[in-house]
């Protein structure tokens, strides 16, 4: 038990610690983005530094200190799927904000500097909660790839034959007439001269490539999106809301005493996923916005798979006994120290199911008979007693 203990101990540490983390990098985020629109909207007090910083840079970092809060807030949902290089941008990020807070010179960005530098001490220590690596699909590889090359080919290509555009002296000029260009917006701002034939075809060129890569990039965004709505109605979890699982309590099978059980949870709104066989049962379950895995409830990988590593407890409630002993071993040799809860539906098996790994074996029919025996006898109120486990009645 003290095994066991310690272990509850270690996790909740780490969920509190990964949660404040997220929270403070979300509120520097919001911040950021907030003192940067104030600060572009021109509506300033100026602070005590605002004499020594000169006005251009103070009307820059007004764009660009909103700019850093949207890239924090991307940090954000990094941290919320434990990426440990969301944890390496947030670190780059904090130090980037107070920066941009100073030289906003703005008596509404000290909540932003004062925030940014307290968060940095919590997210340096910890670090050891953000662990996983980024996994990226080839298309979406692919589509960032195509994305990148289309835009230097046409800064570079733009640059190069600045001579043959209108106002385009920069490279700046260049990058931006390739963003307008391939995302299709088209200014007309910025165009070939009339008697450039050169300058024209490749102004077509960056065009064509642009919108393929571009329609290429948010359908590998949009993808996941699609396929996140197909699983839940198919009743499965997408890759994505796996990463996420934290805390959760694991139910393994599903059957009549499954139902109740998992009213319970979703009514003291604890996170749950239950794993399943039953394709039926999981799309029905997917309809009811639980999550549900389809799988082998004793199987190692689905176990893994279903956050078993991070899961607060294991409930295992079928009705067949079998089945329920084997995934209650499974999930004992996989994780020592989670408790599991099971549900025998005969009197014979609750030994079994304890020498299988069970902390807790509880037997509903054993109850139950033992509740209508003593109601039957007039030696307790068995109905009041039930009620008070249901908490009806007064």
């Amino acid at each position: 038990m003290a095994g066991t203990d310690a272990g509850s101990d270690d996790r909740d540490r780490r969920y509190v610690g990964a949660k404040v983390t997220v929270l403070l990098t979300s509120a520097v985020a919001i911040l950021s983005v907030l003192t940067g629109i104030v600060k572009i909207s021109q509506v300033t007090v100026l602070g005590p530094l605002a004499p020594y910083i000169p006005v251009e840079a103070r009307d820059a970092v007004g764009f660009t200190g909103a700019l850093t809060g949207f890239l924090m807030l991307g940090s954000a949902l990094g941290l919320r799927r434990r990426l440990r290089a969301a944890w390496y941008s947030t670190v780059v990020l904090l130090p980037l904000t107070a920066v941009q807070g100073l030289v906003q010179t703005s008596v509404y960005s000290l909540p932003l500097v004062a925030l940014s530098l307290l968060s940095l001490p919590s997210v340096l220590l910890s670090r050891r909660y953000f662990d996983r690596e980024v996994s990226l699909s080839t298309a979406q590889r692919a589509a960032a790839a195509a994305l990148a090359s289309v835009l230097a080919y046409g800064t570079v290509g733009t640059y190069a034959l600045r001579d043959q555009f209108r106002d385009v002296g920069t490279l700046t000029d260049a990058f931006y007439f390739t963003l307008v260009t391939a995302s299709t917006v088209g200014y007309g701002d910025i165009t070939p001269i009339p008697d450039s034939e050169l300058a024209t075809l490749f102004a077509m060129s960056v065009l064509v490539a642009g919108t393929a890569s571009f329609a290429a990039t948010l359908g590998t965004l949009l993808g996941p999106l699609i396929e996140a709505r197909l699983a839940r109605a198919l009743g499965r979890m997408t890759q994505t809301q796996l990463d996420l699982l934290e805390d959760h309590v694991l139910v393994l099978g599903y059957g009549e005493l499954t139902d109740p059980i998992l009213d319970e949870f979703i009514e003291s709104a604890i996170p749950v996923v239950v794993l399943t066989e039953d394709g039926d049962r999981a799309a029905e379950l997917g309809q009811r916005d639980v999550n549900v895995l389809t799988d082998d409830p004793s199987d190692e990988d689905a176990l893994e798979r279903a956050g078993l590593a991070d899961a607060r407890a294991v409930v295992v409630a079928t009705e067949d006994d079998a089945e329920d002993a084997l995934s209650v071993l499974t999930a004992r040799q996989l994780r020592p120290d989670v408790r599991i809860v099971a549900a025998a539906t005969d009197r014979e098996n609750v030994h079994k199911l304890r020498r299988a790994g069970a902390d807790t074996v509880i037997s509903p029919t054993v109850i139950g008979g033992h509740m209508l025996v003593q109601s039957a006898l007039e030696r307790e109120d068995m109905e009041a007693v039930a009620n008070r486990i249901l908490g009806e009645g007064a």
